[in-house]
């Protein structure tokens, strides 16, 4: 593996903290991030992004909200 330098390592960071990356891509990023610390830092930001993103994602709507959207959707369908 070879370091992929900064412009590579921050041109798909999303793309390796989806998992998006082959194995190889993976391991240049991950050898960069661990000698870079500009890089690391933009990584970490990242990270808590997307967990914060995913958990905002977990909260699910009041009953009676979903049964009014899914009522809309079976209107829309039977037409």
């Amino acid at each position: 593996m070879t370091d992929c330098g900064c412009d590579k390592a921050k041109q798909e960071l999303e793309e390796f903290l989806h998992n998006e990356l082959t194995p190889e891509q993976c391991g240049d990023i991950r050898e960069h991030l661990a000698n870079c610390d500009d890089c690391s830092a933009e990584h970490l930001v990242g990270i808590t992004l997307t967990t914060k993103v995913k958990e905002a994602c977990q909260e699910k709507a009041p009953d009676e909200l979903r049964s009014l959207v899914l009522g809309a959707i079976s209107t829309l369908d039977a037409r």
